[in-house]
């Protein structure tokens, strides 16, 4: 859900002509990528504070229009992390600037800060460190034990399509060690031209906090919550030596899953 929150007449009348836009727009509005989201136009929330809290902690998207300082001085109680808390903007009341507050990257707030600006026609103020560096892309992939190599593929092409990226975007083709051996994927790798490494659960479990989903039927099988998605981040993450992110949260088809995850270096 996406709470739009305002206090004055203003910026109601600015909340409700983004409401409209988000509603009637040919592009769903995502938060994170490829994930459709509700919105709903919160005026005057009462008691200000305590609803306002309640909503961040339970996971809703916070657009708000208003002062910078009344968000922060709210919200700064119940923040945890870039990676656990919601995305969180702030509009100006005549809807010319719109600023990602917090959770740019993992949260998605850049990424739905680039819709509004879109929708608005305004001025994006992107402020997040990494808006100035090259990112790194990874694919993570899971699969049944001899999954054809064309299965992959066609897995694979879809994501890529998904993602906005080409394979020459592609750093590398990663899974958890226990497919270090799986044929399909050594084959996948070697037909793109592409590393194939592989992890065990220890250091994939790491990557734990960071997924879209939790299987507790994979963790049984091979002690990770989830292969993609794990070995994707791990490998990004090794790449820069900065945090890593999903960009396309896991995909698959009968036999197969496929994520892929973003790092950044200078």
């Amino acid at each position: 859900m996406i709470r739009i929150i305002c206090l004055t007449e203003v910026g109601l009348q600015l909340a409700r002509r983004l409401q409209h836009l988000f509603n009637s727009s040919s592009t769903a509005v995502s938060i994170p990528v490829s994930t459709p989201t509700k919105s709903d136009v919160c005026f005057k929330p009462t008691p200000f504070k305590e609803t306002v809290q309640s909503y961040f902690t339970q996971g809703d998207t916070l657009i708000f229009i208003c002062a910078t300082g009344i968000v922060i001085r709210t919200l700064a109680p119940v923040i945890n992390d870039k990676y656990s808390d919601p995305a969180v903007l702030v509009l100006d009341e005549q809807g010319q600037f719109v600023i990602p507050l917090l959770s740019g990257h993992e949260g998605g707030a850049n990424e739905l800060a680039r819709q509004v600006t879109e929708l608005l026609q305004n001025q994006l103020v992107l402020t997040t460190a990494n808006s100035y560096l090259k990112p790194k892309y990874v694919v993570g992939m899971g699969c049944e034990r001899h999954c054809p190599e064309a299965v992959l593929q066609g897995l694979l092409n879809e994501c890529l399509v998904k993602a906005g990226l080409t394979i020459d975007d592609i750093s590398a083709i990663t899974s958890i060690d226990i497919k270090s051996d799986e044929v399909g994927l050594i084959a996948l790798a070697d037909t793109l031209q592409k590393p194939y490494l592989t992890f065990n659960a220890q250091r994939l479990s790491l990557m734990e906090e960071r997924l879209s989903t939790k299987s507790d039927y994979i963790l049984k099988t091979v002690g990770v919550y989830g292969v993609a998605e794990s070995a994707a981040l791990y490998q990004a993450q090794q790449l820069t030596n900065n945090g890593s992110e999903l960009l396309l949260n896991k995909h698959k088809n009968k036999q197969a899953t496929c994520a892929i995850a973003r790092s950044y270096s200078l």
